[in-house]
């Protein structure tokens, strides 16, 4: 390996070396040499239920691009875990090799983190690889223990999240929508949950939109069509909460693990190249931040086996109790934030950054589909 094929690494935990970017792809292989004994009947999963007393998870994400070469400079951005929330993430550092003329780590103005790397024209086999450890704890919030005093989020920071951008506007049908939802609530805690319930029982899962969608909720509400993935739906959710004074944000990640509680639908291990999901908080003077994610309650009711289930069946009321106010942390958040201008990007803004971007002579590549572009995203759980 050359010069210009090392490294620049972030703060990693005692005993993670680069080689590891080689080990965390492969997996350990056993071979029997006694017969194997009848497994016992497997145990019903427990109830849906997140909860902090789970404790600590530790995870490792490898990101591989290999972008397809061509004329002209090319240039990769690929998002890493930003989000530091001493209660439920921390970030572990991340190591990063490859063939590029280079190679850094970047910040987006909005805190948005992400390893920025540039070929220059003519190269044959471009490739990058980053390890990034983390660790998850899942969310749970217990309404019936307010603080005994008021949360207070700082004047800057209110304002930022009470803010419109391009796709989540404040005014007009979003306003409108949200003061016709609201109406009659006393407090904050009531109008977040009656936004909440509103889009659980308004909107459903589309699966052809393409990836998360991108959350343009202005067309939405104006064509009356509620029909989206995460990123519309819960977006939804944080545009119809700033409408009505709410600060909130929309989160996005990659689920990295299996859900342990059974749900098939909400949870990814392995490859989870595809396994980008975007969720949602609403900042309660009571309780500070709280966890929601209406659009995977009608994830569950379109995915979850045998599928098309109804709004009364006991796993889908399970997942709708819980998800206003809890998160199972089988997932990483990258960053909260909306529209990125791409650091050395000559091109146009994004919505968000939850997928590996690229460009090539400043034509972008399709994020949205990781064989063509082509990257990997692997996860595992570790000790």
């Amino acid at each position: 390996m050359n010069r210009r094929n090392f490294l620049r690494a972030g703060t990693l935990a005692a005993g993670l070396a680069l080689p590891a970017l080689a080990r965390a792809q492969q997996s350990a292989a056993t071979t029997a040499t006694t017969p194997l004994a009848t497994p016992a009947p497997l145990a019903e999963p427990p109830a849906f239920a997140p909860t902090p007393d789970a404790g600590w998870r530790r995870f490792e994400l490898t990101s591989r691009v290999e972008p397809l070469p061509g004329d002209g400079p090319l240039r990769v951005w690929v998002p890493l875990p930003a989000m530091h929330e001493t209660a439920w993430q921390r970030p572990m550092g991340s190591l990063w090799q490859g063939n590029a003329d280079l190679m850094e780590r970047v910040r987006d103005r909005s805190g948005a983190e992400m390893v920025y790397a540039e070929w220059a024209p003519g190269i044959a086999q471009p490739r990058l690889e980053i390890l990034s450890r983390f660790a998850t704890r899942d969310r749970a919030i217990d309404f019936s223990q307010p603080s005994a005093a008021p949360q207070v989020l700082p004047r800057a920071e209110r304002m930022h999240y009470l803010r419109a951008t391009a796709l989540l506007p404040t005014d007009g049908i979003v306003r409108d929508t949200a003061r016709d939802i609201v109406h009659g609530a006393k407090t904050d805690e009531d109008k977040a949950r009656a936004i909440y319930e509103w889009i659980v029982d308004n909107t459903f899962r589309e699966p052809k939109v393409r990836g998360c969608g991108i959350g343009d909720i202005r067309t939405m509400l104006e064509t009356g069509n509620l029909a989206g993935k995460c990123a519309d739906l819960n977006a939804l959710f944080v545009g119809l909460a700033r409408a009505a004074g709410l600060p909130a944000r929309d989160v996005y990640g990659l689920r990295v693990a299996d859900s342990r509680f059974g749900y098939k639908s909400l949870g990814k291990s392995g490859n989870v190249s595809k396994a980008q999901h975007c969720r949602a908080e609403v900042f309660l003077e009571r309780f500070g931040w709280v966890p929601v994610d209406p659009a995977d309650v009608r994830k569950v009711v379109l995915e979850e086996p045998p599928g098309k289930l109804s709004m009364v069946d006991p796993k889908v009321a399970a997942v709708r109790k819980q998800l206003f106010g809890a998160w199972e942390m089988n997932w990483l958040a990258y960053n909260d934030a909306h529209d990125l201008r791409l650091p050395g990007s000559t091109g146009s803004e994004i919505p968000f950054l939850m997928y590996p971007q690229g460009e090539l002579a400043g034509q972008r590549f399709d994020s949205l589909d990781p064989d063509a572009f082509s990257y990997t995203l692997s996860a595992r759980e570790i000790a």
